[in-house]
């Protein structure tokens, strides 16, 4: 099974505004396992840089009108994407700013069924916790140390590594060994003591008289 988790910066909030898409980050996962595969790529906005998300980021306008417009990559970001599920923290927001990217180009959107929230995820599985990458990363004890700033490449592998532990963690034979060891306990608990497996006063009685049938007995000798 292919799975890709995704991450993207953008300059705002709001694609309906005119911000825009300024990095990708996707990682492969086959099977719950990443591949070594990535899709990494910085997009030129094509408009200013606002400074609260420069604060967020850290990719100024000047570095990024080095690099090509969503246009120019669109074809290798959608070829790469494919039709495996997309594994994104606040799915919503990641897949408006894709499909408002697409539509531009009169492309056909991403369906949001196609698309796995992590949020979503988190706030079931631990309800009133905090859900925020950051907030899991400690949960799970991930390192995320080197974290300094939002990188779509950098959040897409630490959310790989959540991801894997709010499905199961990335041990899941340890969590069925568990469970298998609880399901003994618990039968255990129901088991009757051994009885005793002395002979009755009618059995040794029987067993007696038996003998005094036979002609010079092994028992008896």
């Amino acid at each position: 099974m292919r799975e890709v988790v995704l991450d993207t910066e953008t300059t705002g909030l709001d694609p309906l505004s005119g911000h825009r898409i300024v990095e990708i980050g996707c990682v492969e996962l086959v099977n719950h396992v990443a591949s070594g595969r990535t899709y990494h790529q910085y997009v030129n906005p094509e408009r200013d840089m606002p400074a609260e998300a420069f604060r967020v980021h850290g990719l100024s306008e000047e570095f990024l009108s080095g690099h090509p417009v969503f246009a120019d990559v669109a074809d290798a970001f959608v070829d790469f994407v494919g039709d495996a599920p997309l594994v994104i923290h606040n799915a919503s927001f990641d897949m408006g700013f894709i499909n408002a990217e697409l539509a531009r180009l009169k492309r056909p959107s991403i369906p949001m069924s196609q698309a796995v929230d992590t949020v979503s995820m988190a706030r079931k599985k631990f309800p009133g916790a905090g859900a925020s990458l950051d907030a899991l990363c400690k949960r799970f004890q991930i390192d995320n140390t080197h974290r300094d700033l939002h990188g779509a490449l950098l959040d897409s592998r630490l959310l790989a590594e959540v991801y894997l532990e709010l499905i199961g963690g990335r041990q899941p034979d340890l969590e069925l060994a568990a469970e298998i060891q609880a399901e003994a306990v618990a039968v255990e608990k129901v088991v009757r003591p051994p009885r005793t497996h002395a002979p009755l006063a009618e059995e040794e009685a029987a067993h007696q008289a038996f003998l005094e049938k036979l002609n010079d007995p092994v028992w008896t000798q």
